[in-house]
């Protein structure tokens, strides 16, 4: 468990569960999230969730591991700027680094510019761009909107990595 200003950090549990199933369903649309063509379930992860000091969850990360590769399948703050998603990131590479992996991953779409810079301030590099793949996640989701708040068609994946030998 790890403790900041306002916030503690601490893994997932079963009575999380169906709060982090809630979540999803409002802030994504359906209890699924497509990434790569597949589909998740993010209350059924391992992960880790903010609680604030009123027991108030306030973030959440999960992941799933596979070939050495740690996968940040969600990752979310109720509250930007208070550190609460560099802890969540923070807690998700001791995870993965724990699970003997040599990187961590994820995606995002072509329209989420503020998780590209949140990302890449955090040494978070581009490995690919997948070019309009959300057209086959809208197969598996159709929940998934043409078009993001923002005004950004949303078309592509962005595949963003850190290896962990030089993540801090």
């Amino acid at each position: 468990m790890t403790r900041a200003a306002n916030f503690t950090i601490r893994s997932v549990h079963d009575e999380d569960r169906a709060e982090l199933a809630r979540w999803v369903m409002d802030n994504w649309g359906a209890d699924i999230v497509v990434s790569r063509g597949t589909v998740h379930r993010p209350h059924e992860l391992d992960g880790f969730v903010a609680i604030d000091s009123s027991g108030e969850m306030i973030g959440m990360v999960v992941m799933r591991i596979e070939n050495k590769s740690c996968e940040i399948v969600i990752i979310e703050s109720k509250r930007e700027g208070c550190g609460i998603g560099s802890a969540l990131l923070e807690a998700a590479h001791g995870y993965a680094r724990g699970h003997g992996c040599d990187r961590v991953w994820l995606i995002t779409t072509n329209d989420n510019v503020n998780a590209l810079a949140f990302y890449q301030k955090r040494g978070y590099a581009f490995k690919a761009v997948h070019c309009n793949a959300i057209e086959n996640s809208r197969k598996l989701k159709s929940s998934i909107p043409l078009i993001a708040e923002n005004g950004i068609p949303i078309r592509d994946e962005l595949e963003l990595e850190i290896r962990l030998k030089s993540c801090p």
